[in-house]
C-alpha cells in the first residue's frame, strides 16, 4: 500500500533527494569513503557547502551584503542566539504560537522583551492585527509560520525596525524580500533537508555589536568568517540540503512551489470546509499552507479515532493533530505531491459517506 507523508517534521522530502543522498552515504562522488564518514574540510566536501549556500541565496534572492551559514542547535538554539547577538537593549516579538512564545521566553534572558501581540488567549486560533512596533526597539521578531496551530504570515511585513523571522516551516515555500529582514533562521527538517542542519541568513552589518561577552559558538561572527565551518558541520543533513535545493530549482523554484502549495490547500481545505464531518481550527484569512489542521465537528466527536484508523489504513501518515489543537494535522510542505492531498480528500469523502 502507497504511504502518504503528512508528518509536520521531521517531514517528507522528495525521492529524488532521499535517493541522492542514499548514493552518496554508500560511496561520495567516487571516493570509496561514505558521506557519513569523510571529513568536513575534505576537498571534495568544500564545494557542497559552497553550492548549497549559492543555490539558498539565488532561490530566495538574497542580497549583497548577507551572509548564509549553517548550524546544529535547531531553530530552538536560535531563540537563543538571536538575542545573544542582536539584542542590545531592547526587542519586541509576536506571540503568535508556541515557537514564538518560547523564542521570546530567551530573549527575556538579554534584555528588555515588548511583546507587541498575543493570540495566546484564544489558543493561538489567528494572527493578531493592528499591533504597533515601538521605534526604539533593536528588533521585531515574528514566526512566520506556526506548526502546531495551523496559522501562517504569508506576506513580509513592512515595518520601521529592524526585521527578525524563524521561518522554519515555511522557507522557500514562497518568495521572501530577504532585503526586509535582518535574520531569517529555519529549522531545515521541513522544506530544505533532514533534521540536523540550521540555515542561519544574516545581515552583515548587524554583526558584531553585542554589548556583551559571547561564547565563541554563540557568536554569529565567528560562523561567517569560518564558512560555517569554525567546528564540524552536520555534513549529511548539509548533503540532503544541496540536493533539496538542486530540486526545488529544477522544480520552478519559490515561485512554482508557492504555486504548489496554493493548490494543495485549496483541495484539502476545500474539503474539510465541504465535508459535514469535519472544520478548520483557526481563522480562515490566517489559514496555513504548510499544516492544515482540522477536528471533527462537535457533534460527530467520537468519531475521532474511527477516522484517524481509517485514514491510516489509507495509507496516510503523520495526521495526528498536536495535543495542544487535537483532531488532525496535514503537513503539506514543498514535497507534498496533488496525489497526497486527493487521496487524503477521498479518504475523508469516503469516511463521510460511511457515517
Amino acid at each position: 500500500m502507497k504511504k502518504y507523508n503528512f508528518n509536520a517534521g521531521p517531514s517528507m522530502l522528495p525521492r529524488e533527494v532521499i535517493e541522492n543522498t542514499a548514493k552518496q552515504i554508500l560511496d561520495f562522488n567516487g571516493s570509496g569513503l561514505s558521506l557519513m564518514e569523510i571529513s568536513h574540510r575534505a576537498k571534495d566536501f568544500q564545494p557542497v557547502v559552497d553550492e548549497a549556500e549559492a543555490l539558498i541565496k539565488d532561490l530566495l534572492s538574497v542580497p549583497e551584503g548577507y551572509s548564509v551559514i549553517f548550524l546544529g542547535g535547531g531553530a530552538s538554539l536560535q531563540f537563543t542566539q538571536v538575542p545573544a547577538n542582536l539584542l542590545l537593549k531592547k526587542a519586541a516579538y509576536l506571540n503568535t504560537g508556541t515557537w514564538a512564545n518560547k523564542a521570546e521566553k530567551e530573549a527575556k534572558l538579554y534584555g528588555e522583551v515588548v511583546e507587541v501581540a498575543s493570540s495566546k488567549d484564544a489558543n493561538y486560533t489567528f494572527i493578531p492585527k493592528g499591533w504597533s512596533v515601538p521605534a526604539d526597539v533593536d528588533y521585531l521578531h515574528i514566526t512566520t509560520n506556526n506548526t502546531i496551530y495551523g496559522t501562517e504570515m504569508r506576506q513580509d511585513l513592512d515595518v520601521a525596525v529592524p526585521l527578525v523571522a524563524d521561518m522554519s516551516s515555511d522557507i522557500m515555500s514562497r518568495p521572501v524580500d530577504v532585503a526586509k529582514y535582518d535574520c531569517i533562521y529555519a529549522g531545515a527538517q521541513k522544506n530544505m533537508s533532514m533534521a540536523g542542519v540550521t540555515v542561519v541568513i544574516l545581515k552583515n552589518d548587524k554583526l558584531g555589536k553585542a554589548p556583551r561577552e559571547l561564547p565563541t559558538m554563540m557568536n554569529y561572527l565567528t560562523h561567517v568568517e569560518k564558512g560555517s565551518m569554525f567546528n564540524t558541520p552536520p555534513v549529511v543533513p548539509i548533503y540532503s540540503l544541496l540536493e533539496t535545493m538542486r530540486w526545488v530549482k529544477k522544480q520552478g523554484g519559490v515561485e512554482a512551489m508557492d504555486k504548489l502549495a496554493k493548490q494543495r490547500a485549496e483541495i484539502v481545505y476545500g474539503e474539510i470546509d465541504r465535508n459535514k464531518l469535519f472544520r478548520g481550527t483557526v481563522a480562515e484569512e490566517d489559514r496555513s499552507l504548510m499544516n492544515i489542521c482540522f477536528v471533527m465537528n462537535d457533534e460527530y466527536k467520537e468519531l475521532e479515532k474511527p477516522f484517524f484508523d481509517f485514514a491510516t489504513e489509507r495509507g496516510m501518515v503523520g495526521i495526528k493533530g498536536h495535543r495542544s489543537v487535537g483532531g488532525f494535522r496535514a503537513s503539506c510542505y514543498n514535497a507534498q505531491t496533488i496525489e497526497g492531498c486527493q487521496a487524503l480528500v477521498q479518504a475523508m469523502k469516503d469516511f463521510e459517506a460511511q457515517h
